[in-house]
């Protein structure tokens, strides 16, 4: 069943109208954020998820992202509005080069740097996808979270992805001693999305947030909200390699290849359901275990 607003709504007409922003003139936008429970900060993917709506509203209709590279510089307010300020670094015959940054109370939040090219045609190669059961066999996120409900309420809120994990969670794997190398989340949209092109690249983006810093935690045994762990995204990159829609299933396969100085470092590469690659995702984030 589509997750449901408390207006009627569906989550997703809801994070369609988040990207929808508010345009002040030719290169400053505004966004406004969902109310979040017990006051919790704005989630880094829709920060760069409206970033990005705002360097694409810049370019050229002939011209895709095909990368991004951003920092997250403070917590964001998700009582105030963000202003997104876009810089026209280059217009050139093939690409288009944006930077935006984000500002809340007269500070910069969040800085992002996205390239826009032409469609070109040139040599064509892949990894192939991990061979995983299908998403439609597997549990729901709500079924996966029924027996933790008590620990970790604040991650049953509704959403406007679909989630489904492939093997067991990270909160479940925490306490069973096996502390997975990987891990592996089946998403889509949790509902139609229109034909806009950039829209299914900043869900995209939306999503690539989510999930990816578990697995640093997952190799230690431990979890939000369950140990005492504190965490945030410091940097996030970002590269499109081919087209796709964001609300058909796409499999998010992460790792972490190492961690240290209290920062973790995880990479993801996203699938389509048909097993093309389809971005790749690198981010370092702050991970403090508390002991």
């Amino acid at each position: 069943m589509t997750a449901q607003a408390p207006d009627g709504r569906s989550v997703l007409d809801e994070l369609v109208t988040l990207l929808d922003l508010e345009r002040i003139d030719d290169n400053i936008f505004r966004g406004f954020s969902p109310p979040q429970p017990q006051n919790l900060r704005v989630f880094g993917g829709q920060v760069a998820g409206q970033a990005l709506v705002a360097a694409g509203r810049t370019v050229p209709a002939d011209r895709f992202v095909h990368s991004l590279h951003a920092y997250f510089i403070r917590a964001g307010d998700s009582k105030a509005p963000i202003i997104y300020q876009v810089d026209r670094i280059r217009d050139g015959r093939s690409f288009t080069t944006r930077r935006v940054v984000a500002v809340q109370h007269g500070k910069a939040i969040f800085a992002l740097s996205a390239s826009f090219q032409i469609v070109e045609d040139g040599v064509e190669h892949t990894t192939p996808m991990p061979d995983v059961p299908d998403p439609e066999s597997l549990p729901t996120l709500p079924e996966r979270l029924a027996d933790y409900s008590d620990e970790l309420g604040w991650f049953a809120r509704r959403r406007p992805l679909d989630l489904r994990y492939v093997h067991d969670p990270p909160w479940v794997t925490r306490s069973s001693g096996a502390h997975p190398h990987r891990n592996q989340v089946w998403m889509r949209a949790d509902g139609t999305l229109p034909d806009d092109q950039l829209l299914h690249v900043c869900v995209l983006t939306y999503a690539s947030d989510m999930t990816l810093l578990d697995s640093v935690l997952a190799k230690h045994g431990v979890y939000w909200g369950m140990d005492r762990v504190l965490g945030a995204s410091l940097d996030h990159a970002l590269w499109f390699h081919r087209p796709f829609r964001a609300d058909e299933w796409f499999l998010y396969d992460t790792e972490s290849p190492t961690a240290s100085g209290a920062r973790g470092l995880a990479t993801g590469r996203f699938f389509s359901h048909d097993g093309r690659l389809i971005a790749t995702v690198v981010q370092e984030g702050l991970v403090r275990v508390l002991r």
